[in-house]
């Protein structure tokens, strides 16, 4: 009365399964520099946590007697796992199958593998590598028909954004739908020289004229630069690395709060060398990302994409063990000036934070929106007020510290000043509707057309307003909260962590992510 014959067949069809494409196919992929996917699974997890779901999904033939002839894996292993001792949701696809294109169960598997995730409030982690589910022109030969295209399930994609952590790692060529599930994330990442993603492939575009290579195409150096990827990392594993640090500053899901770890760093900590970080120069540049790691928990900032939107830097720290999401100016890209990429990295950011409930420290050096025609021409206004926009929307206690400029509608943008935020200013602080010397010509045109020495006059005025530019007078009528010793900034902003921790909500936002 034993069912072990069937466990038997079980085993059997597992094992057929654990084969994937197959000696020779496995052999390709490695040799083209990449993992195959169950070892990539291992990599990721941690070790021996994998619990596959659909692990004898495949297509199967059989013979006149009903045993196993042959047997093609479903492309995509699906499942949950342990990772830094927290459960998650995994979804790789397998290249080594009809190289990740649409197979026996797989749309079933990506539809079941989001709504895993969805229901039981877990992060996603989605290791892509190939078309992720899309399909191949071999359909039409071997279903004998073709279809009018549909992404089942896309709609718990969406949902899922709103929901919980999702990770997209393009480890190979993905196209068509697998790109859209690296860039339907909250987190992306692709590994230089082996990864590229693409609408359509080489093949295709050759058909409109453009003769280019996979990376001339689609490859990280483009992506990673113009947004649709957030980073680039150098192997699979630094990409798993990055993962596990990425999930660690959040919650499973929308409905819990992200958890403060042992804090290893005091809030009185003082850097003397603060005090001269912004020079007197306006015009001269300085590293925001040394204080940003000055004043943050000793190496816990996790930067999220450096290479595009490169005026403003995004990314995650802990303060007194506590995690909040860190923006911050950087001089070194147009003096810091909100460009057209960077409102749009503001706004995804942003989203990020309010989506899982993260304070917002903001390190301000912002002299407005970049000019210009290349300016006009990129709309960048058009994305700096829904930049704007979603700050103002953002619900999450927010912090801003005004470390130099704060000029015109883009800084404006530094916080929500219609509700109440916790707000500093160094005394390099520096603000205006528009600095000084880019508004005199203009209102002052009369006065210096009249003089015998113009450019005598134009100084003469410049001095005169100089002297009215101190933060000191500023804060003189409470238009700045308070001016701070720049050595002080990490107690305050320690200060603010634990202001803010029970001050935060659960739940979804009141508007989804943007991806």
């Amino acid at each position: 009365m034993s069912w072990e014959k069937e466990i038997t067949e079980l085993r059997h069809r597992q094992d057929l399964a654990k084969k994937m494409g197959g000696e020779e196919k496995v052999a390709r992929h490695i040799k083209n520099g990449k993992i195959p996917v169950r070892e990539r699974v291992d990599l990721l997890l941690d070790e021996g946590s994998f619990h596959e779901v659909g692990s004898v999904t495949g297509k199967v033939s059989y013979d006149e007697k009903g045993n196993i002839t042959e047997m093609q894996p479903a492309n995509l292993i699906t499942g949950r796992g342990k990772l830094g001792g927290r459960t998650v949701v995994v979804a790789g696809d397998d290249f080594t199958v009809r190289g990740g294109a649409n197979d026996a169960g797989i749309r079933e598997k990506l539809t079941h593998v989001e709504m895993m995730a969805n229901e039981l409030e877990l992060p996603l982690v989605r290791l892509v590598d190939g078309t992720g589910g899309g399909g191949s022109v071999k359909t039409i030969e071997t279903e004998g028909r073709t279809y009018i295209p549909a992404v089942r399930g896309w709609e718990v994609v969406v949902d899922n954004l709103s929901k919980v952590p999702v990770v997209g790692l393009a480890l190979g060529s993905t196209a068509g739908l697998g790109a859209a599930r690296v860039a339907a994330t909250h987190y992306s990442m692709m590994v230089k020289e082996t990864s590229q993603m693409f609408v359509a492939g080489p093949p295709v575009v050759a058909r409109i004229g453009e003769d280019l290579d996979k990376n001339e195409l689609g490859g990280s150096e483009i992506h990673t630069r113009n947004g649709a990827v957030d980073d680039e990392v150098a192997s699979e594993q630094e990409a798993f690395e990055r993962t596990k640090q990425f999930l660690s500053y959040l919650p499973p899901s929308v409905n819990q709060l992200p958890e403060r770890t042992e804090p290893t760093d005091t809030p009185d900590r003082k850097d003397d060398w603060l005090i001269k970080a912004i020079p007197r120069n306006p015009r001269q540049v300085y590293k925001m990302r040394k204080i940003i790691k000055s004043v943050m928990d000793e190496d816990s900032f996790f930067e999220m994409g450096k290479k595009w939107g490169r005026s403003v830097i995004t990314g995650f720290a802990r303060l007194d063990g506590w995690p909040v999401a860190v923006m911050a100016s950087d001089p070194y890209h147009y003096a810091g000036a909100w460009t057209a990429d960077a409102a749009d990295k503001v706004l995804r950011f942003v989203d990020l934070a309010e989506t899982f409930h993260l304070p917002v420290v903001h390190l301000v050096d912002i002299p407005g929106f970049r000019v210009g025609r290349e300016a006009e021409e990129q709309a960048t206004i058009r994305h700096g007020v829904r930049a704007m926009s979603a700050v103002f929307q953002a619900s999450v206690p927010w912090c801003s510290i005004i470390l130099r400029k704060a000029y015109g509608v883009a800084g404006a943008a530094h916080m929500n000043a219609s509700r109440f935020n916790l707000r500093y200013a160094w005394p390099s602080g520096d603000w205006g509707s528009l600095p000084i010397a880019g508004g005199l010509e203009a209102a002052y045109k009369s006065e210096i057309e009249a003089s015998d020495d113009p450019e005598a006059k134009l100084q003469e005025i410049e001095e005169r307003l100089d002297r009215f530019r101190s933060p000191f007078r500023t804060a003189e009528r409470f238009m700045v909260e308070e001016i701070i010793d720049p050595r002080d900034t990490r107690k305050l902003l320690c200060e603010f962590a634990e202001l803010a921790a029970p001050l935060r909500k659960t739940g979804r936002p009141s508007f989804g992510v943007r991806p």
